[in-house]
């Protein structure tokens, strides 16, 4: 590559990429307004915000998605107009999406090349030696004839920057790139990232878990309903400082949670097996139990059984073989409405999917399964003033912002979805809640609410098994943690006994004995 005196290209610590007065509107939405940002060459620039922020769409500005209403985008000083990702491709911006862009049945060096050649029959010779050139300089271990539907979720990751840089992209914009990772996993991808900066690259990182700010950024830009508060360098904040910036207040870093000692047990699973649908994330015999007054949390990279466990419990799927109890009861074959009657709150994974339906109104969902009961129908006609006076009780105690009860689902953010889902679950205090990712994609003050809320009900008495791919959750709210790896329970440990270190070669599918051999 040329000195960027000689070409004219913007050096190291110049500004490389430049948003001005860029605005952008949907639908009752303005998503940026007038937001200005500064990219440097050769850093790693982290947009931060809540849900709705504008950070997404920003992004996608910069990488031909979307088209601003108003404002401009510069690169290296000059007007850029970009009306496809193939533009910003060509222009030297890629991304790296948080859902990965690929093709399962196909090799990793097709995947890599695919839309690069026109050529009918494909030339991978020099592709493959490239790519192994790639995956040698940076110590990454992938196969480039693997189908990729049979690679882990953290090696699909190279692939998806890897198949970015084949392109000789300049700026590399990653959305959420940790959220399928172990500890070690993102150890290691932010070692290569800083390495790719060293060497020129330009990085700009959309991420809401302010620590991998802290550990990777050299400077934030925080967005808040659109606007930007302001751009700081990473080493001059903390925490709380950006938090304060994103939240317009002070916000709780730590979940306060006093101790906890363990009651009868209120879910029981003992050795079951249940094939997944994909072939993958099946239980092989894996035994779990609760106990009221507790939270036990599943720690494990996605697709090691956390849907398969989920299902199972609540009554979704029943296992081939093996036992569940709850509150000991045997519920190994009863369908999931049984099951809510023994005192059973779900929180799925999938909260639009599975927990909503998105065209019903606030209210509507708020009592959504329980309108037959009593409290809010007679006959089969439903009480409409019962129903009015529970969701606007609903919306105070939960602190969900809707313009009314009759407000349509679809229209609120993630935050709120996840209030109301929360909401209709606790309401009948239950003893047992199984929650899968409960602040997956919330921002920073939703989170710290359902995190208060499941605490509370812990002290309140009731059991949780809280499944989540966020090591710093596990801890923060965990009484127990238990490590799921290929189906199975592999290791049952006390936060203050363990590490995240220790955690992630437990998810990795490391031994005991491994670990002590490191």
């Amino acid at each position: 590559m040329a000195d960027a005196a000689e070409s004219g290209a913007a050096a190291p610590g110049e500004n490389i990429l430049v948003a001005e007065e860029v605005t952008k509107v949907f639908p009752g939405v303005v998503a940026n307004d007038a937001v200005n940002v500064e990219i440097r060459r050769a850093e790693i620039h982290c947009l931060l915000g809540e849900n709705g922020a504008g950070k997404t769409t920003l992004a996608d500005i910069l990488y031909g998605v979307y088209q601003p209403d108003d404002g401009r985008v510069l690169l290296e000083g000059k007007p850029l107009e970009l009306h496809s990702p193939r533009d910003a491709i060509e222009a030297g911006i890629g991304m790296v999406h948080q859902h990965f862009e690929l093709v399962p049945p196909m090799s990793v060096i097709e995947n890599v090349v695919i839309g690069t050649q026109a050529r009918q029959w494909l030339d991978l010779t020099e592709a493959r030696r490239r790519l192994e050139e790639f995956f040698a300089d940076y110590d990454v271990e992938i196969d480039p004839e693997a189908e990729v539907g049979r690679l882990s979720v953290g090696e699909q990751q190279w692939v998806e920057i890897f198949k970015t840089l084949y392109f000789g992209v300049e700026i590399l914009i990653l959305d959420e790139p940790t959220a399928v990772l172990t500890p070690q996993g993102i150890e290691e991808l932010f070692r290569i990232l800083r390495r790719m900066r060293d060497e020129g690259l330009t990085i700009i990182l959309i991420t809401h878990k302010l620590k991998e700010v802290m550990d990777l950024s050299d400077r934030v830009t925080v967005l808040r309903r659109g606007k930007v508060v302001g751009t700081v360098d990473t080493a001059d904040v903390d925490q709380r400082d950006l938090a304060r910036m994103m939240v317009g207040r002070d916000v709780l870093m730590q979940a306060d949670k006093a101790a906890s000692e363990a009651g009868e047990p209120v879910l029981e699973v003992d050795e079951i097996h249940l094939e997944s649908d994909t072939g993958r994330g099946s239980l092989e015999g894996l035994s779990i139990t609760v106990g009221s007054g507790e939270i036990v949390g599943v720690a494990g990279v996605s697709g090691n059984g956390q849907n398969a466990l989920f299902d199972a419990v609540v009554g979704v799927r029943h296992p081939a073989s093996g036992s569940i109890r709850i509150a000991g009861q045997d519920t190994t074959e009863s369908a999931p409405h049984r099951i809510a009657t023994l005192g059973v709150a779900s929180v799925p994974a999938d909260r639009i999917a599975q927990g909503l339906m998105m065209d019903f109104s606030v209210k509507e969902n708020l009592v959504l399964g329980n309108q037959r009961e009593r409290q809010f129908s007679r006959a089969g006609i439903l009480n409409r003033g019962q129903i009015d006076a529970f969701a606007a009780e609903s919306i105070d105690s939960f602190e969900i912002k809707t313009p009314s009860a009759s407000q349509i689902t679809r229209t609120l953010s993630g935050g709120n979805l996840q209030k109301i889902i929360m909401a209709r679950e606790l309401s009948g205090q239950p003893q047992l809640i199984v929650a899968h990712q409960p602040t997956r994609g919330l921002d920073i003050a939703a989170t710290e609410y359902v995190r208060r809320r499941l605490i509370q009900e812990r002290d309140r008495g009731a059991g949780v098994l809280l499944m989540s791919e966020d090591l710093d959750e596990i801890f923060q709210l965990s009484d127990r943690i238990a490590v799921i790896y290929d189906g199975r329970i592999v290791a049952v440990t006390e936060p203050d006994a363990t590490t995240l270190e220790q955690i992630g070669m437990h998810m990795a599918g490391a031994s005991d004995t491994d670990q002590g051999s490191q």
